[in-house]
């Protein structure tokens, strides 16, 4: 039961299928209706208000680095996870979002950039970042450890935690999408088909969340460098 539980997240064994899986990634670009990019309506006007908006936000938390155009950048990022995140929703669509591989690739290039950046230009602040005001001299080493620590692991929890919400909200939707054809009382199918579709929404909405979390803290991870 768990193999076939979790099957869902493989991708195919062939090279072929292997190679499309991983090109579902830029589905999204495609889905784009062309109306978009001729001429302005509904849909675009929404979609420019929302990235105007996370422009506005980036900017606050970027600080004076965020005017030369580096929230480009984290904007095309949430971009891409969300549209990932939403495509893994439909049927017979691979979710790449739930797979380190790619959370990894996008997390740990950015941690590593964000760092070398800070050690080369900011050393000062750096060594400073590693003890926070007022702390004892007692506990200097400790905090130094405990904050080096806390910087290592960074990239690894941006991608676990995008990872780990879509294992679970797709496993929840595989289990009740598993349990309704074998059910035959019709009113525990409704309560079924009811549930899945109250699920559907929350995961909608998380797949909202989880790119916006990933792009503010890859944001505020940029900001403690300069």
């Amino acid at each position: 039961m768990m193999t076939n539980l979790f099957s869902v997240f493989d991708p195919s064994t062939s090279i072929l299928n292997l190679s499309l899986n991983w090109l579902s990634t830029f589905l999204g670009l495609f889905l784009i209706p062309m109306s978009y990019w001729l001429m302005p309506n509904r849909f675009q006007l929404i979609w420019n208000n929302i990235l105007l908006t996370l422009h506005k936000e980036f900017k606050t938390l970027l600080g004076p680095s965020g005017y030369n155009g580096s929230t480009l950048m984290f904007i095309s990022l949430f971009s891409l996870i969300m549209f990932n995140n939403f495509l893994g929703l439909f049927p017979y669509i691979f979710t790449s979002t739930s797979h380190l591989t790619l959370t990894l690739t996008l997390a740990f290039p950015l941690w590593l950039s964000f760092m070398l950046y800070g050690w080369i230009n900011h050393t000062q602040h750096m060594f400073a970042h590693l003890v926070p005001q007022g702390t004892p001299p007692v506990l200097m080493p400790f905090m130094v450890c405990i904050e080096t620590i806390s910087n290592v692991i960074r990239p690894g929890t941006l991608a676990v935690r995008l990872t780990a919400n879509m294992i679970a909200g797709h496993l929840l939707l595989t289990l009740l999408g598993n349990t309704g054809p074998v059910t035959t009382n019709y009113i525990i199918l409704s309560v079924i088909l009811t549930t899945q579709i109250a699920l559907l929404v929350l995961e909608s909405a998380v797949a909202i969340i989880q790119s916006y979390v990933f792009a503010v803290l890859s944001t505020l991870y940029s900001s403690e460098v300069n």
